[in-house]
């Protein structure tokens, strides 16, 4: 079974906006066991969007459309859609007292632009949304499902698991399992050489790769062979479901002792999220002090849900002064060797877990540019530092690239360092 992902949306087209909404689409459709066979991204016009539906419906099963729904002028969906169904358009009434009652909820009048949410071509199913105004539905585009929801991304995402998924799930050919790893550590094409070969070794599975700076995805796809592919006599497995799951799996067993260490996780884990279960699993509470990084790393580990289980304290302790009036960092440190020294992480990291009581402090200092370089400290020079009871470990790194290429390098190995600090012996 073929999907389709379509894209509609000006802001799209003009590169105002990033599409994540069709690469989650995809993921989630492959999940499934479809085949996504193509991205599209029209404008909003409306003989554009229904060239585009006419085209993808010739040769997709299911089409999954996400954008222009909303109340505006420029939301042209649900007309165009319509017209290509040479249909009218007919008026919800749940869907338009449930659009009132949410202003009502806000405090707000509903305007008359916003009414037109209700609307939907005749004979199409309409698809609730309960966090929104705007309502998706369902509409056979010739032999085509098609699926037309909110680009809001949270909204989109609640729709199709609530909505769209139940209806499609009954079709997905349910010959497919994919197994995603996550790693750090290594380029794509590092990667991709040290994974050469395993098509072929496991014939039926596809390797795939998606570059997310500083990550890269790895996805181990594993197929039933179709119809072509099949040898006269051969036949279909009582439950393809688990024949091609074992082919994964055992496919993923070899990408994983290929890569070791630099795979960090699976599925949908973060780097952070993965740091912090380690500090759970070991009890240990943790203390940053940030000075290049300007509590990026901060960020990233309180985006985890639950992350006041274990984080103390973030310093973002970037003048001097502050090094010095927070962290407790010597004067004649700073004199002596300068914020961007190993001397300096050190006091840094020490200074917040005393301060904070922490199990485990780590200190970022470095030079993230462009600006701020002398001969002796160019950009990209970042020092680190872990401090525990049982001492200090201090790390020099040297990173290329741009500022945030830098400050997002720098948060990656400082968080490695804080991990692999909580596998060691007591």
């Amino acid at each position: 079974m073929t999907c389709a992902v379509l894209s509609i949306g000006t802001e799209l087209t003009r590169g105002e906006l990033v599409n994540s909404n069709a690469a989650w689409l995809s993921a989630g459709l492959t999940d499934l066991g479809f085949e996504v066979v193509e991205h599209d991204v029209v404008d909003d016009d409306q003989d554009r969007i229904i060239a585009a539906l006419e085209r993808l419906a010739k040769f997709a099963d299911v089409i999954v459309c996400t954008g222009g729904l909303g109340p505006t002028t420029d939301d042209l969906t649900t007309v165009a859609v319509a017209a290509a169904l040479g249909v009218g358009l007919v008026r919800d009434e749940a869907s338009l007292d449930h659009i009132r009652r949410r202003f009502e909820r806000l405090g707000r009048p509903m305007s008359d632009s916003n009414a037109k949410q209700a609307d939907f071509p005749e004979g199409s199913t309409v698809l609730a949304n309960p966090i929104g105004t705007a309502a998706g539905f369902e509409a056979k585009v010739h032999n085509a499902r098609a699926y037309f929801m909110p680009g809001v991304p949270h909204e989109m995402k609640r729709m199709f698991d609530e909505q769209v998924v139940p209806r499609i799930r009954d079709i997905a050919p349910n010959d497919s399992h994919q197994i995603r790893f996550r790693t750090f550590g290594a380029p794509e094409s590092v990667v991709g050489e040290k994974l050469a070969g395993v098509e072929e070794a496991f014939p039926g599975v596809t390797i795939g790769y998606r570059a997310h700076f500083p990550e890269i995805e790895v996805k181990v796809l594993a197929r039933m062979p179709g119809p072509a592919s099949r040898r006269p006599g051969d036949a279909l497995p009582v439950d393809p479901q688990a024949v091609v799951r074992e082919l994964a799996e055992r496919a993923a067993a070899e990408v994983a002792a290929r890569l070791g260490d630099i795979v960090y996780g699976d599925g949908d884990d973060t780097f952070a999220g993965v740091v912090g279960r380690a500090l759970r699993t070991r009890g240990w509470t943790l203390a940053i002090a940030e000075s290049c990084t300007g509590g990026l790393v901060g960020h990233m580990i309180t985006k985890e849900p639950g992350a006041s289980d274990y984080l103390l304290l973030d310093a973002v302790t970037y003048a001097n002064s502050a090094k010095q009036s927070v962290l407790g960092v010597d004067e004649d440190v700073l004199r002596g060797h300068g914020a961007v020294s190993p001397e300096c992480a050190a006091r840094m990291a020490e200074g917040a877990r005393r301060v904070s009581g922490s199990d485990v402090a780590l200190a970022i200092t470095g030079i993230a540019g462009p600006g701020g370089a002398s001969d002796n400290k160019p950009v990209g020079l970042v020092f680190f530092a872990i401090a525990t009871k049982d001492g200090t470990e201090v790390k020099e790194r040297r990173f290329n690239g741009e500022r945030l290429w830098i400050q997002t390098l720098a948060s990656y190995v400082g968080l490695q360092m804080v991990k692999d600090a909580t596998t060691r012996p007591s």
